[in-house]
């Protein structure tokens, strides 16, 4: 059974999401105060944690930082009040994995973690098969990607990517010199709709565009196509 951290100072959302996510098969662990929720998911282990922006003693968007930077990895999705968008763009920056305004659906909420799951599955690591077959490394310039271990280096140099930089860029090398737009990537890497808000793909394309080009701010690799989105290409010589 899944456990999941609820953090949020409103009760009747602690008790709509615990209810909901009961009913689902989660197990459901609630605080109502930032400090309070932030000791708890940084001493237990959670396969998932729900937070409000605005909570009382440590915010939202604090604890996310503090947690990531213990290297605690686990997924995180942001609650945010509507229109908010400065509160969303700064948690998706500092390590969150996804954000929902207010007011929600609890359906939305356990999409949204479905979603998330799926997309986090390449980090766990599969059982051997022996009858499965070796793939080749995906090269390209100085960029060498080895799909079943999930390794990546760049320039000889082995590099660290999270779950969704690793999916995205495997979806980009295996797409070469093709521009693919936004909502292309949020429908095959984020599995669901965003409603148009592309923000989240140009974040996470800046972040991969730090670990794999030696100059981010003029890129070789993972060039942008205004007005249409991105194309991943072999570097010029």
């Amino acid at each position: 059974m899944k456990k999941v951290l609820v953090v949020d100072d409103e009760p009747s959302i602690v008790t709509l999401l615990t209810f909901n996510l009961e009913k689902d098969g989660y197990e459901v662990i609630s605080a109502t105060d930032g400090a309070v929720g932030f000791e708890l998911a940084s001493t237990n282990q959670f396969d998932f944690i729900i937070l409000d922006v605005m909570l009382p003693n440590m915010d939202g968007l604090e604890i996310t930082k503090a947690l990531r930077r213990e290297k605690i990895d686990t997924p995180i999705l942001i609650l945010t009040a509507k229109d908010d968008q400065v509160d969303k763009i700064i948690g998706l920056e500092i390590g969150a994995d996804d954000y929902l305004t207010k007011p929600f659906s609890p359906r939305e909420v356990l999409a949204r973690m479905k979603a998330i799951f799926r997309r986090l599955k390449p980090a766990v690591e599969k059982p051997e098969d022996i009858s499965e077959p070796v793939k080749a490394p995906l090269i390209i310039g100085d960029i060498i990607v080895d799909e079943q271990n999930y390794a990546v280096s760049v320039r000889g140099k082995k590099i660290e990517l999270t779950p969704k930089e690793f999916e995205l860029l495997v979806y980009f090398i295996k797409r070469k010199d093709r521009v693919i737009d936004r909502d292309t990537l949020l429908d095959r890497i984020w599995n669901y709709d965003f409603a148009g808000q592309s923000r989240i793909v140009d974040v996470h394309v800046s972040h991969l565009r730090d670990k794999i080009e030696i100059d981010p701010k003029h890129p070789v690799y993972l060039i942008t196509v205004r007005g249409f989105g991105y194309r991943f290409q072999e570097p010029k010589k």
